[in-house]
């Protein structure tokens, strides 16, 4: 092949490249037991850095073997065993306070509010609002500039 036949071969290659990058740098899980060691390495001989609760979303970053690389909300980074995460949808709250709606828009009724670091389960997504459920049960809507997760 001569290199002009091999400009477009590479420039796939790249385009494919960045895709796969994006894909994985959004992927999230959450946490699905009771609570979950989140540890410095890839192993349990590793030191404990925080003990997540259930439904706790994080931003998957890595893998090795069944352990996963993961950032939180607050950017914090660590492993946490596969095995002990699903893809169960959840959102954190990462305003001081946010304020849990009838419907998706500031012209809805205040149902409750949320504080900084409270673990929802995410509904429903609707343009710039998530549909969520707390610990309590309470379904509401918050807007995602609030919230991180999916």
């Amino acid at each position: 092949m001569t290199g002009r036949n091999m400009l477009p071969i590479a420039i796939s290659a790249i385009c494919l490249s960045l895709a796969m990058t994006s894909a994985q740098a959004q992927k999230m899980v959450s946490v699905d037991r009771p609570e979950a060691n989140l540890r410095a390495g890839a192993g349990t001989k590793h030191k404990v850095i925080w003990v997540l609760s259930r439904g706790y979303p994080l931003e998957v970053l890595g893998r090795s073997g069944n352990w996963l690389k993961v950032r939180d909300f607050e950017r914090d980074v660590g492993w946490i065993y596969k095995p002990l995460t699903s893809s169960k949808p959840h959102q954190i709250v990462k305003s001081r306070v946010a304020n849990i709606r009838s419907g998706p828009g500031t012209g809805n009724r205040i149902l409750g509010q949320a504080e900084y670091g409270e673990v929802m389960r995410t509904l429903e997504n609707k343009s710039k609002w998530a549909k969520v459920r707390n610990g309590k049960g309470l379904v509401g809507w918050i807007a995602k500039s609030l919230l991180w997760g999916w």
